[in-house]
């Protein structure tokens, strides 16, 4: 943080995946307007297709979505820019999410071309050690094309401590599994969710409470409704992503601060859809255009709402309504090369 300004940073594809990024950019936001001014590339690094923070200590994490996975590590400055502290490999390829543990002590990433999860120590600085574990996960999907082996594209670590997440778009599947803290390697909890065939998993977003969760499927544009329980995530409605007629490919999803409503990206038909959650299924009450026609992801504050348009190569700043929960843009497009991921 900088002043009354905070500084944002926004990870992209760059050549390397035919993007036009040149590595992750350091913007600063106002809190109080929403405005969004680049700083320019802080980082120079290959694909840095999604950022993590550690939660106590000034480092950002980054994947390397490269078919030999890596993820970098950086210190943040108080400007914003970054200083390297390590690479890692991550053992498979295309890594596309990563999270930290909320201890603070581990790092998952999820490899979305290797089908696999991998997990990292983090010393006192936090800077990512040796892997201590990586997890491949087996079998297909209904989709020839998109589902004809695993592809993990989601991890989340539960804040209260309890199982870790791991979403599955090429087995149609959640994995749950507890980490072995004095090993750093990962034990699985039976059994797995398996979504309907072709659901493509992609997302999913926790309640504040810790008892909900929902499940974004890029194959079928849908929305599921969990309870989550000791046996696993239990289904609860399942809805669309989109009431727009054309394409559907949902990207990403968050619960906005107070629980209220659900926000879901939807690339293709370039909107940002927002769900009540006070019934039994998400109410569809509002879908806004984003500006582009892939929002591949947000991020979300308690009046702010950031939509990164990988392909239309802008960042998006809406106001977020809080009685109605509606976002309503603010100002023109920011332009960003292949945004795909801001991290607040």
């Amino acid at each position: 943080m900088t002043g009354q300004h905070e500084v944002v940073h926004i990870g992209g594809y760059t050549a390397e995946s035919d993007g036009r990024a040149d590595g992750i950019v350091a913007a600063r936001r106002d809190p109080v307007t929403g405005a969004l001014t680049p700083l320019g590339t802080v980082a120079a690094t290959p694909s840095p297709s999604f950022l993590a923070r550690h939660p106590a200590l000034p480092v950002l994490y980054a994947v390397n979505e490269l078919p030999d996975g890596l993820v970098s590590a950086f210190r943040v400055g108080s400007g914003g820019d970054l200083t390297p502290l390590g690479v890692r490999a991550t053992g498979g390829a295309e890594p596309c999410h990563l999270a930290v543990a909320p201890d603070g002590r581990n790092l998952f990433v999820a490899n979305y071309g290797g089908g696999s999860l991998a997990v990292f120590g983090l010393d006192a600085d936090g800077v990512p050690g040796e892997r201590t574990d990586l997890v491949r996960h087996e079998g297909h999907g209904a989709d020839p094309d998109r589902q004809e082996r695993a592809h993990c594209h989601m991890v989340s670590p539960d804040p209260a401590g309890g199982p870790l997440l791991a979403v599955d778009l090429g087995t149609d599947s959640v994995y749950r599994y507890d980490l072995e803290a004095a090993s750093g390697r990962l034990v699985p909890r039976a059994p797995r969710l398996r979504t309907p065939a072709g659901t493509g998993p992609r997302h999913l977003a926790r309640h504040p409470d810790g008892r909900r969760c929902w499940l974004v499927g890029e194959l079928d544009g849908t929305v599921t409704a969990y309870d989550l329980t000791p046996e696993g995530p239990h289904q609860r409605a399942r809805v669309d992503a989109s009431g727009r007629a054309g394409h559907v490919q949902p990207s990403e999803v968050a619960v906005g601060p107070d629980g209220r409503f659900l926000y879901v990206g939807n690339r293709g038909v370039g909107t940002v859809a927002v769900f009540a959650l006070d019934g039994a299924a998400p109410e569809l009450v509002a879908e806004v255009d984003t500006g582009g026609g892939w929002p591949r992801h947000f991020a979300l504050t308690g009046a702010h709402l950031y939509v990164a348009d990988e392909r239309a190569d802008l960042i998006r700043v809406f106001q977020v309504d809080r009685a109605s929960g509606v976002p309503e843009p603010v100002g023109e497009p920011v332009p960003v090369a292949s945004p795909t991921c801001v991290l607040l």
